[in-house]
């Protein structure tokens, strides 16, 4: 299993950034996914989270309610997260996670992700 994350980089505070991550070596249909990021010097947090049921059920931590969007697209095994109104705040290494139950239903629990991949940094400047 392997899941590849891309798209990080440096913004100014308000701008957009889009997160992609490409996972192969097991059924991506079948499994919710979901963001994760960890800031410096604090622990990992929930982002956001999707069904493995084409996209049903997207569920956002508050502090990125309304600005963020996360997406799938099965045939591409891809799980994408477009960052609008980017804060400083935001900034922090985002991972994406595979939820460990097939069919299993989307949640905010970092224990219920056994597949990571590597992190891509987002910076955002005041």
């Amino acid at each position: 299993v392997q899941l590849q994350a891309s798209g990080g980089g440096l913004v100014q505070a308000g701008g957009s950034l889009g997160l992609s991550c490409a996972a192969q070596g097991y059924t991506f249909s079948q499994h919710s996914m979901a963001w994760f990021r960890q800031a410096p010097g604090k622990e990992r947090e929930f982002v956001a989270t999707i069904s493995w049921r084409d996209g049903a059920a997207p569920y956002y931590a508050t502090s990125v309610r309304g600005r963020f969007t996360i997406s799938r697209d099965n045939a591409k095994n891809t799980v994408y997260l477009q960052m609008n109104s980017l804060k400083p705040e935001d900034t922090a290494v985002y991972y994406c996670a595979t939820e460990r139950r097939p069919f299993g239903p989307p949640t905010d629990y970092a224990t219920d992700y056994d597949y990571w991949g590597q992190g891509t940094l987002v910076t955002v400047s005041s």
